[in-house]
């Protein structure tokens, strides 16, 4: 007996293919783990125009912001361009100190005024996102966002990408209210302007479309991976309208791939794995003891006048520590200066932060691995040539931001994005990423995003209705 072939339609993914039957062996392409059915988030048509408004929306926020930064540095040290660390050096050591002073009371007012009065509304997206539906205000991430900045222009030891990345996520937000998108919907729009937001400033598509599913969501199927690389293109060629199309540490060299680098990244992951366990933790306890209150309206520029004072000996510690990364990069510095730097980086970073300013910590973390890789590598050349010292600073910068992320993949690409270089480094960089990674998430398990999420009974406070 013969059975007939079923000619109806079995093919009953969500949203439907156009073409109804199946291939001739009869097998479902939802048999492919990552392109199964949208789910909640379904990717309507609705939702893709959502996509395109958040994508142009966050490019233009993320150009404001860095046009801010830049005036918040000019006006303080009279930057223009090349290294920031230069303008620092150039001005007095009084002037160092004062403008740290003024940072400090500008961001003190602001956020103790900001966190009063309006203590009801979110602008923490990674606990929007993650633990709920992807609400945020646009008017207190606005504010904390301009104070995030100005502040960072002015000295602060903070990241730059945490204002343009809540500025995507409440973009997203806004936008999904316009177009009356279920919550599922608006937590994944959320996410993507929260990835499109770190990719626009820093001119890394790729890496965050990959920052948006593996940190923001924790997803790479398809219905996600989509709209993310969607945001991040369309914020990053919007922001090209003011920030820079190249690569952010531009003149990077081709460094060729070593059996010395290979071993080196071996036991650098090792060792990076423990110090970013370490680091985590620090900058955890730092975000929940951080001052509160009245209290910030004295600890905060206390805590940045002291910045000020260390700045007369290092000025490469004011702002986000880009400058120190890419002289890393480039295999600049001596033993003793990449060794204080890294040394303090993280310290003076998590003093910022438990003064009770707002900013992000991916380019301190970053810069962390690079001056580790560059001081050990240093030091390992001695034992085993063959590699130049910005090799060594690659790699390390690439294991760090990995780990302390717990996002390996996201770590390799915004590397590699941000460098345009580092490809024939590929190997021992994911070896390092992989094994410090790994034992992070042995040992602890927290990240850099995940450590500094509030206490749940300071949201329940916060909430108007005690939820």
């Amino acid at each position: 007996m013969v059975r007939k072939r079923n000619t109806k339609s079995e093919r009953l993914r969500d949203p439907p293919p156009i073409i109804r039957r199946r291939i001739p062996s009869g097998r479902g392409a939802m048999e492919q783990p990552n392109v199964t059915h949208d789910g909640e988030a379904r990717l309507t048509p609705k939702f893709w125009l959502a996509v395109a408004l958040v994508g142009i929306a966050t490019g233009l926020f993320g150009d404001l912001l860095m046009w801010l930064l830049a005036e918040a540095e000019h006006v303080g040290f009279h930057y223009h361009a090349g290294y920031f660390e230069n303008a620092v050096a150039a001005v007095s050591s009084s002037r160092r100190i004062a403008v740290l002073l003024i940072g400090g009371v500008i961001g003190a007012v602001s956020w103790y005024l900001i966190r009063r009065y309006l203590k009801h509304e979110s602008s923490d997206i990674d606990d929007a996102v993650w633990n709920g539906d992807g609400e945020l205000s646009l008017r207190r991430s606005f504010l904390t966002s301009i104070v995030s900045e100005v502040v960072i222009g002015l000295g602060a030891s903070i990241g730059r990408e945490a204002a343009p990345k809540l500025m995507g996520g409440a973009s997203g937000s806004v936008v999904s209210h316009w177009f009356n998108l279920s919550p599922a919907q608006k937590r994944l729009l959320v996410a993507c302007g929260g990835g499109a937001g770190l990719a626009c400033v820093y001119n890394v598509p790729l890496g965050g479309a990959i920052f948006t599913a593996e940190v923001l969501y924790g997803s790479f199927a398809l219905p996600v991976v989509m709209p993310a690389l969607a945001t991040s293109l369309i914020a990053t060629m919007v922001a090209w309208l003011y920030l820079p199309s190249g690569a952010t540490y531009a003149d990077i060299p081709s460094y060729r791939f070593s059996g010395s680098l290979m071993v080196w990244s071996l036991l650098a992951g090792v060792v990076i794995g423990l110090l970013a366990v370490f680091y985590v933790r620090l900058i955890g306890w730092a975000s929940h003891y951080r001052a509160k209150g009245t209290h910030i309206l004295w600890i905060m520029p206390v805590a940045f006048a002291i910045l000020g004072v260390i700045g007369i000996w290092y000025p490469q510690l004011f702002g986000n520590g880009k400058d120190m990364a890419h002289q890393a990069f480039l295999g600049i510095g001596g033993v003793g200066l990449l060794f204080a730097l890294f040394a303090l980086k993280p310290i003076v970073t998590a003093m910022m932060l438990g003064s009770g300013a707002a900013g992000g910590v991916f380019t301190p973390f970053l810069a962390t691995g690079a001056l580790f890789g560059a001081f050990f590598g240093a030091l390992w050349i001695h034992l085993w040539p063959g590699a130049p010292v910005g090799a060594f600073a690659l790699v390390g910068a690439a294991a760090m931001i990995g780990a302390s992320m717990q996002a390996p993949l996201a770590g390799l690409v915004l590397v590699l994005e941000l460098t345009h270089s580092g490809f024939s480094l590929a190997i021992p960089m994911m070896a390092a990423t992989a094994i410090a990674t790994l034992l992070v998430r042995q040992i602890d398990g927290y990240s850099i995003y995940s450590a500094r999420l509030p206490r749940r009974d300071d949201l329940a406070r916060a909430s108007p209705e005690g939820t």
